[in-house]
């Protein structure tokens, strides 16, 4: 008999971004490209994932008392705010994919590492400008 897997919940409180995941405008951080990316492979491996954001979700800061209580002692200044099944799991940095796997109990990722061959001025024997000699 198969043992069924219980789904996580994982709640993001974080603050004020332009939209709901900070994805957006011309200077993206790349940390919240990266938890972006992450948080669609934890959805894909068992995790209601739920993120909030401080400018245009207010109300879900205020409706839970642990949030709130958050709120009062750091202020923004200490999100996000990670909860796991409604206990706070992390707070000041966004979790990366191993802690969003071991939440879910799955196997820690190995890390993506591309090799990408070096052309023209990073390669070897080559310079600035492609050919013998720097300009």
């Amino acid at each position: 008999m198969e043992v069924a897997v219980q789904k996580k919940t994982i709640e993001v409180f974080e603050p004020a971004m332009c939209c709901s995941t900070g994805v957006c405008g011309p200077d993206v951080p790349q940390d919240l490209v990266t938890f972006s990316a992450d948080v669609d492979w934890v959805r894909r491996n068992g995790a209601e994932v739920y993120r909030y954001n401080l400018a245009s979700t207010p109300v879900a800061f205020t409706n839970r008392a642990e949030v709130l209580d958050f709120m009062k002692v750091s202020g923004s200044e200490g999100l996000p705010l990670v909860l796991v099944d409604g206990t706070i799991a992390m707070a000041g940095r966004y979790p990366d994919r191993s802690d969003l796997a071991r939440w879910v109990g799955r196997p820690v990722p190995a890390p993506m590492v591309r090799s990408l061959p070096l052309t023209g001025a990073g390669a070897a024997g080559s310079s600035c400008c492609g050919g013998g000699e720097c300009c």
